[in-house]
């Protein structure tokens, strides 16, 4: 009787797994199916699991505008930046805390912790932003949000859990803390950093918000604000089109912005797979201590 519940639940929860990601990965299929069908079958609604009228010309198109590689340009360099700076600052800061000898210890934890809870609101980071001169530069899609707590927590959780002997060896070897930090601690934290790094590099990576606030010149836009503006200029144009023609420039005008959509967020997807098993092995090995 029991090993017929545990059928019966295996198969329940592997029913509820597989309409789970169905439902997350339909979107993506349609708007894939979408980009590489012709307008004739995306008009008459006839794309749903895979394309028809199978086309290239959207993402002719796509490519052909010069905004789509300044954007990428521009979100490769702050995605870059941003995360060596992140991953640095961020694993130096929680290497510091997980150390028990650090003076007021407890304390500048503390602080660390109260920036989760609380936080100064949009008005006074752009403040601080422009105050210290970084609006319409690189440095303001990077520097406010170089650090984050949660990420400092994982760091510190998995530096807690090194022995001890591994830095008296290190002190006995004549290293200096910076020395063990870069010589031992780094070495044995990849899965870690791997796990870190792609949670800041994505961030980034889709963030348009900070562009939205602290950018003003169209050639420093990172490329989600630049798909952005593409998706509410299409709207735009193919509600003025749908009042003067017959709706052919409507279609054109989806199909464009979802080729735009896929091609900005292919190369997260092809990163991913490459980084999964370190994502995987550092968030559990982060969790190992509270």
């Amino acid at each position: 009787m029991r090993g017929r519940r545990l059928d019966l639940f295996t198969i329940v929860n592997a029913l509820l797994m597989l309409v789970l990601m169905f439902v997350t990965v339909y979107p993506f299929v349609y708007v894939l199916n979408v980009s590489l069908s012709s307008e004739t079958y995306v008009l008459q609604n006839a794309v749903s699991f895979w394309p028809k009228g199978f086309t290239l010309k959207w993402y002719a198109q796509v490519v052909q505008d010069e905004r789509i590689w300044t954007g990428y340009k521009n979100t490769v360099i702050y995605t870059t930046l941003g995360t060596f700076l992140s991953l640095a600052l961020t694993s130096m800061a929680a290497f510091a805390l997980s150390q028990r000898h650090m003076v007021m210890r407890k304390s500048i934890m503390l602080g660390f912790v109260f920036t989760i809870l609380f936080s100064g609101g949009m008005i006074p980071s752009y403040m601080v932003v422009q105050a210290l001169g970084l609006l319409d530069t690189v440095w303001a899609m990077v520097i406010p949000g170089v650090i984050n707590t949660f990420n400092v927590l994982i760091f510190r959780t998995f530096f807690e859990g090194l022995p001890e002997e591994l830095f008296d060896a290190g002190r006995v070897d004549g290293m200096n803390d910076l020395g063990i930090f870069l010589r031992l601690v780094v070495p044995l934290s990849k899965p870690v950093f791997a796990a870190i790094g792609l949670f800041v590099a994505v961030g980034i990576w889709n963030n348009f918000y900070s562009a939205l606030i602290y950018l003003k010149s169209a050639d420093m836009f990172p490329l989600q604000l630049i798909l952005r503006d593409l998706v509410i200029s299409g709207t735009i144009a193919s509600e003025a089109a749908s009042q003067q023609q017959q709706g052919g420039d409507v279609v054109v005008a989806d199909s464009l912005k979802y080729s735009t959509i896929i091609v900005s967020t292919l190369p997260i997807l092809v990163l991913y797979p490459f980084l999964q098993k370190y994502f995987v092995k550092g968030v559990l090995l982060g969790s190992i201590k509270g």
